[in-house]
């Protein structure tokens, strides 16, 4: 019954998943999955309930353990607790006026943890591990923990059970530690081998300070050279657990009070789309979809050009422009990101949006641009506005105002990129780049007076390059025109929309795109740009089906990269010696890339205008190596990809659909588009691609 709770454990439980605390120190001393019996966290006298750093003007080292703090704990309804801990006694400051709450919340499998911080002290609290798992465990001892998170449209993974590597340097930690964090991925995947996982979401898009995910093995590693986990409970009489905790960097300013951003856990079965399925629902809740031009919602590739760099090259005049575009409108080419238009070239004069004058006049851009346009061919400017070329006057002048800087006043620095000289190649003359404020007034403006540059050459388009990250800068201790410090990525959204919002008043169809940016900026830049490789997850198409995420091409001989994309639904970009040359000058590339898009326009409705369903729906057995994929038409039929990964001889695949002992398919491959019949028998040759289409 609901009440006040005596010194217990005290309990939430619902059909999916138990969580019990000790109602003493508000520790978790077991959560566990109630549907497949997986202990997630294991042992009671492991518990931790929270931990702050406050660190004292003459000794940063000052934690407050929460396990040695006293709960008072309120027990408001069966699914719904109260903790709240105060005069909280740190470890090298003494008692220090803080007050603590946190509500925890179980609903229908979902155990949400929300917190507040009153600040009552002379201290600043830098930050609060909350929620803390204090013993972390895998379904059985011979299943496996992968943390899984995204990033640059992949979900990468990082192995946390059986072995643990050691990511923060051996010299830095205790005990082996690794971390991920919310500015890359609202949510983290405790995947297992045992089909079943569990989310842990940061449930607020709005990005208001910095998550970190973060992992802690006890009491180290069985040997260093494999980084295995000791399979006891003890060893040498140690004992041996994983923490996992969520670190809020709240900063918290004396005499203040924050609230902390909602944490998720919730269990789930099946493997990692399982778990990514749970964020696609959250995620409808605040996701609001961007306009899309419609040349970039249909089949279509692009061509990335390079025509200058800080090392002055000036490789292709403005008036030589318009032979590659008639190149790209010849071959079916309706996209040029054209990289290096702007003074000092590629990663030169960063922020600035002035064209470079050693290549032409700013007529012959804008006319080259309007000619390029008129062939059907969409140009889209490439830029970067999150650094500052610190080799530049403008640095000196104007940009220095808005840098970011570290605790101790030191501006953090980006370190640049080398090109082409050898001086260059080793890195001697690189351009360093200060680390631009997106929060900062008086940036914000000067952004927007450097973006009208590109609306006023007219193209389709701009590619924000880089704007997954910020470099090594998470805050911004000295900030101009606001109080701080200032989380760096809480800029990215609000200065998108002011530039969204000067595009689309003169063009509604103007397109927004980005290099790999993370999911919620696909709300602002609505096409995204990277690079991938036989082993990335194809994680932000099974979000969204119909986002344009553009795929690099630089091969000679590129099939394997090719049919990925086709796997994938991914955009082409043709990228000739690494995006510096004709879009013919790979003809075996060019000729292979146009009979996949050919395909794609002929059975549209089954792998371009369907619903990408990554594996799930049919599986796939073969005598050599593959992948596969499968899509969701209108209709209810799925059509499934199978691309064989051999380099030197054919596979014999079987497909089958789930539910299905036997299906009629229709088949076709990028060299043959009439279709022909089976029963899901298919020979593919080596490096080759089929589409298997339900009758």
């Amino acid at each position: 019954m609901p009440g006040w709770a005596m010194a217990s454990d005290i309990e939430l439980q619902d059909k999916k998943l138990k969580v019990v605390f000790d109602s003493e120190t508000g520790a978790i001393t077991r959560l566990e999955n109630v549907q497949t019996g997986w202990i997630i966290n294991r042992r009671a006298a492991l518990g931790i309930s929270f931990r702050m750093h406050a660190p004292m003007p003459d000794r940063r080292f000052n934690y407050i353990y929460g396990q040695k703090q006293h709960a008072v704990v309120h027990q408001v309804s069966d699914s719904q607790i109260h903790f709240e801990w105060s005069n909280l006694k740190s470890e090298n400051g003494g008692v220090l006026p803080l007050v603590f709450s946190a509500t925890v919340t179980l609903a229908d499998g979902k155990l949400t943890f929300t917190g507040k911080l009153i600040n009552n002290s002379a201290l600043t609290i830098e930050t609060i591990d909350y929620p803390y798992l204090g013993d972390l465990n895998a379904p059985a001892k011979n299943a496996s923990i992968n943390a899984r998170t995204m990033w640059y449209g992949n979900l990468e993974t990082e192995e946390i059970y059986p072995n643990f590597d050691n990511r923060k340097g051996y010299w830095g930690v205790f005990n082996p530690t690794k971390t991920k964090g919310s500015h890359h991925s609202l949510y983290c995947l405790l995947q297992t081998s045992a089909n079943q996982g569990l989310y842990v979401g940061v449930q607020e898009p709005r990005q208001r300070y910095y998550v970190e995910y973060t992992w802690e093995q006890h009491p180290a590693n069985l040997n260093s050279v494999s980084g295995l986990v000791p399979r006891p409970d003890e060893v040498s009489g140690l004992t041996v657990n994983t923490e996992f905790r969520l670190c809020h960097f709240v900063f918290a300013a004396p005499h203040s009070a924050t609230d902390l951003i909602p944490i998720l856990f919730t269990p789930y079965n099946g493997d990692w789309q399982a778990g990514v399925d749970i964020y696609k629902e959250w995620r409808k809740t605040w996701f609001k979809k961007p306009n899309l031009p419609a040349w970039v919602k249909d089949v279509h590739s692009w061509l990335q050009l390079q025509i200058n760099s800080p090392e002055d090259d000036w490789r292709v005049q403005f008036k030589d422009l318009y032979k590659y575009g008639k190149e790209c409108a010849d071959n079916g080419v309706t996209g040029i990101q054209l990289v290096g238009w702007n003074k000092l070239g590629q990663d030169g004069n960063d922020p600035s949006q002035d064209f470079e004058d050693h290549l032409g006049t700013w007529n012959d851009l804008r006319d080259a641009i309007k000619k390029i346009e008129d062939l059907g061919v969409h140009m889209v400017l490439f830029g970067k506005i999150n650094w500052a070329d610190k080799t530049t006057p403008a640095y000196k002048k104007e940009w220095y105002k808005y840098e970011v800087k570290d605790p101790y006043g030191i501006p953090y620095e980006q370190g640049g990129y080398s090109y082409y000289t050898p001086t260059q190649l080793a890195g001697i003359n690189n351009h360093r780049r200060a680390i631009m404020d997106f929060n900062a007034p008086g940036y914000q403006e000067a952004i927007t007076r450097e973006f009208k540059k590109v609306l006023d050459l007219n193209p389709s388009g701009w590619l924000f390059d880089e704007n997954c990250h910020h470099g090594p800068a998470l805050y911004n201790f000295f900030p101009n025109g606001y109080k701080g410090p200032g989380y760096i990525y809480g800029g990215d959204m609000p200065l998108a929309s002011k530039l969204n919002a000067m595009a689309f008043k003169r063009n509604p169809d103007f397109l927004f795109a980005g290099e790999g940016q993370m999911d919620w900026l696909l709300q602002n830049y609505q096409c995204s740009y990277f690079r991938m490789g036989l082993a990335s997850t194809a994680v932000d198409r099974y979000i969204d089906s119909e986002t344009p995420l553009v795929v690099a091409v630089t091969g000679i001989d590129d099939r394997e990269k090719l049919n990925l994309i086709l796997m994938d639904r991914y955009i082409i970009s043709y990228e000739p010696y690494n995006f510096k040359g004709h879009v013919t000058d790979f003809p075996l590339t060019l000729a292979y890339g146009k009979k996949i898009d050919a395909l794609r326009k002929k059975y549209k409705e089954w792998v371009w205008n369907a619903e990408f369903r990554d594996v799930l729906g049919a599986t796939v057995g073969a005598d050599g190596a593959h992948r596969y994929s499968v899509f969701v038409t209108a209709s209810g039929k799925k059509a499934v990809v199978v691309a064989n990964f051999e380099k030197d001889r054919g596979i014999h695949a079987h497909v089958r659909l789930e539910g299905k002992e036997r299906t009629q398919f229709n088949v076709v491959t990028p060299e043959t588009l009439t279709a022909t019949g089976s029963e899901g028998e298919v020979d593919i040759p080596a490096r080759s691609v089929v589409v298997l289409m339900e009758k």
